[in-house]
């Protein structure tokens, strides 16, 4: 059941735009966009396929909501990001959740590398990079790798980076690619 019907496609785009833009100008996604597009996806894909629509649904929800929990418990990442991959799951399925995750991963990894390497030249981010991965393995926590300043002057939106990935494997579904 990979099939999206048309209003979802056109939803889930829309709702990441938005979601892109509140983070990068606010630093927060809201509530009031990610908690009606997961209903959305329940309600729509539910009438499209019924219980099997709905499972569908609450399954790509679910798998969203978990892939970037450890994150956010680690403090490497919002609530509000969490919330908005959890809420494009619903609307695209575990399988496609999946898909985005990674795509979304390899895109993030990418742009906390250029934010490093322009915040505090090559050296400097090899040099965190070991503080990041040290600190990380000795308390399990992500936001005590940086210092406050460091924290406060590099800031990461992820639901831009989660638009990117959420539009990229919709293209690569639109061109048949996947």
């Amino acid at each position: 059941m990979n099939e999206i019907p048309l209003v979802l496609s056109l939803s889930v785009t829309i709702v990441v735009v938005v979601a892109a833009i509140t983070d990068f100008r606010w630093q927060r996604i809201p509530n009031k966009l990610t908690f009606p597009t997961m209903l959305l996806g329940i309600v729509v894909h539910g009438l499209w396929h019924g219980l099997e629509g709905i499972g569908f649904s609450l399954g790509g929800l679910g798998l969203g909501l978990f892939l970037l929990l450890g994150f956010y418990a680690m403090g490497g990442m919002a609530a509000g990001d969490v919330k908005l991959l959890g809420a494009v799951g619903s609307i695209v399925g575990p399988g496609n959740i999946f898909l985005v995750f990674l795509v979304t991963a390899l895109l993030g990894g990418l742009y906390s590398l250029g934010m490093m390497v322009q915040a505090f030249g090559l050296w400097g981010m090899v040099q965190r990079l070991a503080l990041i991965i040290k600190t990380v393995l000795l308390t399990g926590k992500l936001h005590l790798a940086l210092e406050s300043k460091e924290r406060a002057d590099v800031k990461l939106r992820y639901g831009l980076v989660i638009a990117l990935g959420t539009l990229t494997v919709h293209f690569w579904q639109w061109i048949g690619i996947v």
